[in-house]
């Protein structure tokens, strides 16, 4: 495969990874605003703690998430469009954010292996929290923020062999609310399910990026040495030899109101003024002239009969 066709080949790749990215931003910010926005986790979140565990945790996802978003759509904007114009300062701007990409879902990815229940350890302690004080009944306020997050995850109470509280757990859930799961298994549930998406998308964006970054660079490297594909308007003149003239296409030129033109030969520079009668001028009012080879014979005759070769053209005094 030559380089052209290797060019042509890394250009369909690239805007075919655009399209993939650019469809992966969609669903990373899909992920997002559920993940800030989602009832499951905003209940959580609003809970009115002096220090609440889930908050903190809460915002540095959203923060990560959002700023992956806006690198990986610029990104896929800025090298499909380079692509298209075969423009370096596009495609430099397209590898700087697919490396910034890159780095942020490392950093996800190394969180995850590192703190898997980070996350879950931070809602189940805030859940914690809001159950304790609830059923202490130091605030109703409590008790409503303990009956908002149950009614999300359709869930009642916990039940934990290291509870404290005695009997007042049990008038918490009556009726058909006691044939609900406990709440930390429905939180971990929950959580256990967008942990898994979250990894897809991670592993995902990882390969796709790094495709990314290789077709970037092998594009820029390409345009940088020249061989693209559009190169409209791009023309390089060649010097021309001192002393050299073009070649004529033909002998016999019209002219268009000077003076005729006549047949000379290689014998125009050495030999006398001689025979000039014995050629035909070719006159304004004249015919188109012939090929070169019916002029032939008569050239080799006029040399056959002198010795001194063919003269140059007569300054005046000929006719045909």
């Amino acid at each position: 495969m030559g380089p052209w066709s290797r060019v042509r080949v890394a250009k369909c790749q690239m805007l075919v990874t655009c399209f993939f990215i650019l469809l992966l931003g969609l669903s990373v910010a899909t992920m997002v605003t559920l993940t800030y926005f989602g009832a499951h986790f905003a209940v959580i979140r609003r809970a009115s703690l002096e220090k609440n565990p889930y908050q903190a945790v809460h915002q540095w996802a959203f923060s990560v998430g959002l700023s992956l978003v806006g690198l990986l759509t610029l990104g896929a904007m800025l090298s499909a469009a380079g692509t298209v114009r075969e423009a370096q300062g596009l495609m430099a701007g397209g590898f700087l954010c697919f490396s910034l990409a890159f780095c942020a879902q490392v950093q996800v990815m190394f969180w995850r292996l590192h703190s898997p229940t980070q996350v879950e350890d931070a809602m189940l302690d805030t859940y914690d929290l809001v159950y304790e004080q609830a059923m202490k009944g130091t605030s109703h306020v409590r008790r409503q923020e303990l009956a908002a997050i149950q009614d999300t995850f359709l869930c009642c109470g916990k039940r934990s062999p290291f509870s404290r509280l005695g009997s007042t757990e049990a008038d918490l859930c009556q009726g058909q609310e006691a044939a609900r799961e406990d709440c930390l298994q429905g939180i971990r549930s929950i959580l256990r399910i967008h942990q898994q998406v979250t990894s897809s998308l991670t592993s995902i964006g990882l390969a796709l990026t790094v495709s990314a970054l290789l077709l970037s660079s092998f594009l820029w490297f390409a345009v940088r040495s020249g061989c693209s594909l559009d190169r409209k308007g791009r023309y390089t003149l060649a010097p021309r030899a001192c002393g050299h003239q073009p070649q004529e296409p033909s002998l016999f030129r019209r002219s268009q109101g000077g003076p005729a033109r006549c047949l000379c030969s290689e014998a125009d520079a050495i030999g006398p003024r001689r025979y000039s009668g014995s050629l035909r001028w070719l006159q304004d009012n004249d015919a188109a002239p012939g090929p070169l080879s019916r002029h032939l014979p008569a050239h080799r005759a006029l040399q056959g009969r002198s010795p001194g070769g063919l003269s140059g053209c007569p300054a005046r005094g000929l006719s045909g």
